[in-house]
């Protein structure tokens, strides 16, 4: 039985580039740094992101980028806050695409290893019942 979920794992060129969006943008907050030791198969750092457990593992870059993302939930009086801090890193923004009132609104960017990260303010079951509207 699926009892949730485990964890999420990014691979990323640059530990620390990778660190600063998670702790500037995402609010993370760093748990383990593997230094020069390795469990796994490479270098590693775990955050906790709203209970959330994200690893980073040294390696290489996704070859492309897609629409493959991650969302995290924020409220809508924190997305000013947070396009801000995503301009300040100067991380390229992705147009979202098109969206219905009621749905909430997202902010797309790509991190320096082309992962997309959604930011959104909505919830499931306020867009279950804004499609049920047609």
């Amino acid at each position: 039985m699926i009892e949730g979920l485990s964890h999420l794992t990014f691979i990323v060129r640059d530990l620390d580039k990778m660190e600063e969006i998670l702790t500037k943008v995402l609010d993370a907050r760093k748990i383990y740094d593997s230094g020069d030791q390795s469990f796994s198969l490479s270098q590693e750092r775990f955050f906790d992101i709203s209970g959330i457990w994200v690893a980073i593992m040294e390696g290489e870059a996704l070859s492309e980028k897609t629409y493959n993302h991650v969302a995290f939930k924020i409220s809508p009086d924190d997305y000013e806050t947070r396009l801000k801090c995503v301009r300040a890193l100067g991380l390229e923004i992705k147009e979202g695409r098109s969206r219905v009132t009621g749905e909430g609104r997202s902010l797309y960017f790509y991190d320096h290893d082309k992962h997309l990260f959604e930011l959104h303010t909505g919830t499931r079951a306020e867009r279950l019942e804004r499609y049920a509207k047609g």
